[in-house]
C-alpha cells in the first residue's frame, strides 16, 4: 500500500469575526523621496497598538505565543565618491536624499573601481540606489559617445513585476539626465514592435534571467551593440537564486559572460541581496568571479514589533478523530479583515496561488458584513494571472487604492509596497531569510511595523511558535547553489554551443564538471566535435532543452471553454494535480471547474461554477535505489546517501465540503505516471532494533509512516530547504534494502542538497522529530506532529507511540556528528506548488511487513 501526499483541501473553520471599525487616514509612502513619506506619520498607530487591537477579541490574546521586539536604529550617512557625476548627484538630491548611507557610498566606489560586489544588507536598506548611482554616472558618461551609445547596462530580476517596478524608478529618479538615460524592460510581455528599439537604442535594459536564456543570449547577434559596450550587471535579489533555480541562473550568467568576452566586455556585476550568511561566497558561486561584499547595514530601521501567533483548536475533528486547530487560512484571512478595517495597510504571504485567492474572497466577504466599500480595497496576487492583471494591482498598490493584498512570493522580492503598516505571514516560508524579506515589506518608509507569523497545524509551525529562540536567535542561512550539478550544466553547454561553438579555453569557465558532462552530450549526438570546438547538431533551439525554474516543461494554458479567453497559466509540475479533470481551479476570486486536461497540447479547459466543494488529488509512490554513495551504521541499523529513482502517478481526486473539510467523494483518474531521478537519504532497522523498541508487525507501518511524516516536516529547519521540496516514502520491508527503511528524497531532477544535508546532520534532525512527537499534547496524533496535509492515503496508518520508541532505539545508535559541512550544498526554495511528497508501503493495522505494491 503506497502512502502520497498532496496539497490539503480548504476546510477553513471560519470563526465568528469580531472586529472594531477604526478610520485612520494611511497615506502611500513611496520609494526615494523623503517628500513623499506620510505627511503626519504620528498619526499611523504604533505597531504595539495594531496587535493589541488584533488580539482584542474573544480569545484572541491567547493566540499570541511570543511578542520579540526590535528597538529602532539611528541611520549613518557618507558622501558619494567625487567620481559620481554631479547631475546624477543633483538628480538624487531632486529626489530629496541630501546624502546616501555609508553602505550605498562604499558599494559606489567598489563599482566605480570595477569591483564586482555584493551588497547584502536589510530590506528598505536603499541597495538599489547603491548600484544605481554608479550605474546611471557611467550611462551619462557613455551618452557622450559619438553613437549615444558609449555604455550600456543590464539588470535583472527574478520576477517580471520587479522590473516593472525598477523601471519605474529609474525613469523618476533618472528624468532631470533626460535622453541620456533610456531605460526599458525586455521580457515575454513586451511588444514586438519594441523590441527592436529597446536593441539598438535603450541603454538600460531590464530583464529576467528566464528572457535572458530564451531570448536575449540565443539571438546575441541581434544585440551585439549593446553586448560590447555592456558595463554592468546588476542581479537583483540574487539571495533567491539557490538550489536548482540558482545553479540554473549561474550558468545563465557564465554563458553571458563568455558572449560579452566574444564582443569586447567584461561587464561588473553588482548583486543585491537580503541580509545572508557569506553573501560574497554565494554571490561568487552564481557568477564565476571574485565579489567584494558590503553588509554593514547603515540604514535606520523602525521599531518592528513581531508577534507568532498560534490558531485555537477547533470542536471539529480531522482523519481519525485527531484535534483539528483552525486553519492559518482562515485565521490570516480574519487577521487581514482586522487591519484592513482599522485602515491599516497591510499584505499577507501565502505559500499557495490557491491560499492567496481563498484569503481575499474570506476577506472580500467578511468586510461586506461591515463595510461594502472596502471590499474593493482588498485583492490577490499571484504568479499565473495575465499582464494587464498584474499591471493594474501594482498601479493600485502604488495609488493607495489597496489597502489589504493576500499575496505569494510574487509580491516578495523588492516590489516597492512603501507605506505598509503591517505583514502577516501565513505559515513558515521555509527559510529564516525568507521570514525577514516578507517581514521587512513593512516600514519600509522608516516608521514601526508589525509582522505576524501565522503557524499551520504542521510540525514545523508547531515547534517553532513554541520555541522562538530557533527564530530569533539564530542567523540567516546561506545562500548555497551547485553549477556543477550534471541535470544543469548539460543543457547550458548545449545552449552555449548554439550560440557560439565552445572550445577548450571555454571549459574553465563552466566548471570542471564539462569534462564528465561533454562526451554524454556527445554520445546522445547533442554535439559534435570537429577541429577544435563542439558544435550544436540539431535544429531545434538548444535553449528550449531546459526550464531554468525547473517547472519540467511548458506551463499549461488555463483556458475558458465557452469564450476561449486565456485565464492563466499552471506550471506542468503541477498540472496534474491541480487542473487535472474536475478540479475546482480559482482565479481572481471566481470559481471554476476543470472539464478537460489535454496534456498533448498543454491546455485545461475550465468554466465557470460554484461547487460548494474543494478538491485535492492523491497519487501513489514508488522508490528504487539506483546507487549508494555513502552509508554509515547506525547501531545494527543503518543511515544512508545516494541516487534513486522515484515514480510518481496522480490516480483520483477527493471533493470535500467547503467549512469542514468533509469528504463527499473520491474519482478516480487516468493520468500516466512521471519519473524523477534524484538524491535520497534513507534508514533502515533491523529485527533486533524493531524487538528494542517493542514494535510489533501491527504496528510496524504506522511507526514508520509517522516518523517520516514528522522528519520531513522538520527537515526545513536544517536543510534550509521547504517542506514541499522533498519528499519521502516509507517501506516495512524494501525490496532492495530488504529491511524496514524510511527515505526522503529530494523532489528536483539530480538532487537540490537538502537529502545531502539531512545525511550530515541526520542525528541533531531525528532527535529534534523525535522531541516534536514526543512533546505534543495530542493522543494519538495531529497535524502538529505526526499528519501530513499531503499525505494522500488520509494518514493511515499511522502510530504516534510507536515512531517515538522507534525513533529513540535508531538515535542510541548514531554516531556523534562531525562539524565539517559537506563539500556541496545545494538549496532551493519554492512555493507550495512547485515540489511533491509521497509516501509509499506502510502497512494498515493488523498487516504483515510487506512491499510497496507496484504503481
Amino acid at each position: 500500500m503506497a502512502f502520497n501526499h498532496l496539497p490539503a483541501g480548504v476546510h477553513d473553520a471560519l470563526a465568528p469575526l469580531s472586529v472594531t471599525p477604526v478610520t485612520h487616514s494611511v497615506p502611500m509612502a513611496k520609494n526615494l523621496r523623503s517628500d513623499r513619506s506620510p505627511a503626519n506619520p504620528a498619526s499611523r498607530p504604533s505597531p504595539g497598538v495594531v496587535l493589541d487591537r488584533l488580539a482584542s477579541g474573544p480569545s484572541r490574546a491567547a493566540r499570541i505565543t511570543h511578542t520579540e521586539h526590535l528597538p529602532p536604529r539611528a541611520g549613518r550617512h557618507a558622501v558619494w565618491p567625487d567620481r559620481i557625476r554631479s547631475e546624477v548627484i543633483a538628480a538624487v538630491r531632486a529626489a530629496g536624499i541630501e546624502h546616501p548611507w555609508a553602505h550605498q557610498a562604499l558599494a559606489a566606489e567598489h563599482a566605480l573601481d570595477g569591483d564586482s560586489v555584493v551588497v547584502a544588507t536589510g530590506t528598505a536598506s536603499g541597495k538599489s540606489l547603491a548600484y544605481l548611482v554608479p550605474v546611471l554616472s557611467t550611462l551619462l558618461d557613455g551618452s557622450e559617445a559619438p553613437n549615444g551609445r558609449g555604455a550600456t547596462a543590464l539588470y535583472l530580476s527574478p520576477t517580471k513585476a520587479l522590473a516593472a517596478d525598477q523601471c519605474r524608478s529609474v525613469k523618476e529618479l533618472s528624468q532631470p539626465l533626460g535622453n541620456a538615460v533610456r531605460p526599458a524592460v525586455y521580457d515575454g510581455d513586451t511588444p514586438v514592435e519594441q523590441r527592436e528599439w529597446i536593441r539598438q537604442y535603450a541603454n538600460y535594459v531590464l530583464t529576467n534571467p528566464d528572457m535572458l536564456h530564451r531570448g536575449i543570449l540565443p539571438s546575441h547577434p541581434r544585440w551585439s551593440s549593446f553586448l560590447k559596450s555592456l558595463r554592468y550587471v546588476v542581479v537583483d535579489e540574487c539571495h533567491t537564486y539557490r538550489g536548482v533555480f540558482g545553479s540554473h541562473v549561474a550558468q545563465v550568467l557564465r554563458r553571458l559572460r563568455r558572449l560579452c568576452a566574444r564582443y569586447g566586455a567584461s561587464p561588473v556585476f553588482l548583486l543585491a541581496s537580503a541580509t545572508a550568511a557569506e553573501p560574497s561566497v554565494a554571490a561568487r558561486r552564481l557568477t564565476g568571479l571574485p565579489v567584494v561584499e558590503v553588509a554593514d547595514d547603515a540604514s535606520p530601521r523602525g521599531e518592528v514589533v513581531f508577534a507568532l501567533w498560534e490558531p485555537p483548536l477547533t470542536e471539529l475533528h480531522g482523519e481519525k478523530g485527531a484535534p483539528v486547530r483552525r486553519t492559518a487560512t482562515a485565521e490570516t484571512a480574519d487577521l487581514l479583515t482586522d487591519l484592513t478595517v482599522q485602515g491599516v495597510r497591510s499584505v499577507a504571504f501565502v505559500r499557495s496561488r490557491r491560499g492567496a485567492e481563498l484569503i481575499s474572497v474570506i476577506a472580500q466577504e467578511r468586510l461586506a458584513e461591515v463595510d461594502r466599500s472596502l471590499v474593493r480595497r482588498v485583492a490577490a496576487y499571484r504568479g499565473g494571472y495575465l499582464p494587464e492583471e498584474r499591471r493594474a494591482l501594482e498601479r493600485a498598490l502604488h495609488s493607495g487604492d489597496l489597502l489589504g493584498l493576500a499575496a505569494t512570493t510574487a509580491l516578495e522580492l523588492g516590489v516597492d509596497v512603501s507605506g505598509l503598516d503591517a505583514v502577516v505571514i501565513a505559515g513558515y516560508p521555509g527559510t529564516r531569510a525568507s521570514l525577514w524579506q516578507q517581514a521587512g515589506r513593512a516600514g519600509r518608509s522608516g516608521q514601526g511595523a508589525l509582522a505576524v507569523l501565522v503557524a499551520r497545524d504542521d510540525p514545523l509551525d508547531t515547534f517553532l511558535v513554541h520555541h522562538p529562540e530557533a527564530l530569533f536567535d539564530q542567523p540567516v542561512e546561506s545562500t548555497v547553489l551547485d553549477p556543477d550539478n550534471p541535470y544543469v550544466l548539460a543543457p547550458h553547454l548545449c545552449a552555449a554551443a548554439a550560440e557560439l561553438p565552445l572550445t577548450e579555453q571555454d571549459l574553465d569557465l563552466f566548471g570542471p564538471a564539462c569534462a564528465d558532462v561533454l562526451p554524454q552530450l556527445e554520445a546522445a549526438k547533442l554535439l559534435r566535435r570537429r577541429t577544435r570546438a563542439w558544435h550544436w547538431t540539431r535544429r531545434e533551439r538548444a535553449a528550449d532543452l531546459t526550464d531554468i525554474r525547473g517547472a519540467g516543461g511548458i506551463p499549461v494554458q488555463v483556458v475558458e471553454e465557452g469564450t476561449g479567453r486565456l485565464l492563466g497559466t499552471v506550471d506542468a509540475g503541477a498540472a496534474h494535480s491541480t487542473v487535472h479533470e474536475g478540479a475546482v481551479h480559482l482565479h481572481q476570486g471566481r470559481t471554476y471547474l476543470v472539464r478537460r486536461l489535454d496534456l498533448e497540447d498543454s491546455v485545461a479547459l475550465v468554466e465557470q461554477a460554484d461547487p460548494p466543494y474543494s478538491t485535492v488529488a492523491r497519487d501513489t509512490t514508488s522508490i528504487s535505489v539506483l546507487e549508494t554513495d555513502t552509508q554509515i551504521p547506525w547501531g545494527a541499523g543503518r543511515l544512508c546517501y545516494g541516487s534513486v529513482e522515484v515514480t510518481n502517478q496522480v490516480v483520483s481526486f477527493l471533493r470535500r465540503r467547503l467549512i469542514t473539510g468533509e469528504v463527499l467523494g473520491e474519482t478516480k483518474l487516468d493520468l500516466p505516471p512521471r519519473t524523477l531521478r534524484t538524491r535520497a537519504v534513507w534508514w533502515t532497522v533491523t529485527d533486533d532494533q524493531l524487538d528494542e523498541a517493542r514494535i510489533n508487525p501491527e504496528i510496524l507501518g504506522g511507526a514508520l509512516h509517522a516518523a517520516e511524516h514528522a522528519s520531513i516536516g522538520l527537515l526545513p529547519l536544517f536543510a534550509t530547504c521547504d517542506r514541499w521540496d522533498i519528499g519521502g516514502v516509507s517501506v516495512p520491508l524494501h525490496p532492495d534494502t530488504l529491511l524496514p527503511t524510511v527515505f526522503v528524497y529530494d523532489g528536483h531532477p539530480g538532487g537540490a542538497g537538502f537529502a545531502e544535508r539531512a545525511f550530515h546532520t541526520a542525528r541533531t534532525w531525528l532527535a529534534a522529530t523525535r522531541e516534536a512527537i514526543a512533546s505534543c499534547e495530542c493522543e494519538a496524533g495531529c497535524p502538529s506532529c505526526i499528519q501530513s496535509p499531503k499525505c494522500g492515503n488520509g494518514n493511515d496508518p499511522l502510530h504516534k507511540r510507536g515512531a517515538v520508541r522507534l525513533l529513540t532505539v535508531l538515535l542510541r545508535g548514531a554516531p556523534e556528528e562531525k562539524s565539517a559541512e559537506p563539500a556541496v550544498r545545494t538549496v532551493r526554495e519554492t512555493g507550495a506548488e512547485a515540489g511533491t511528497e509521497a509516501e509509499a508501503g506502510a502497512q494498515e493495522p493488523g498487516a504483515a511487513p510487506r512491499g510497496p505494491l507496484s504503481t
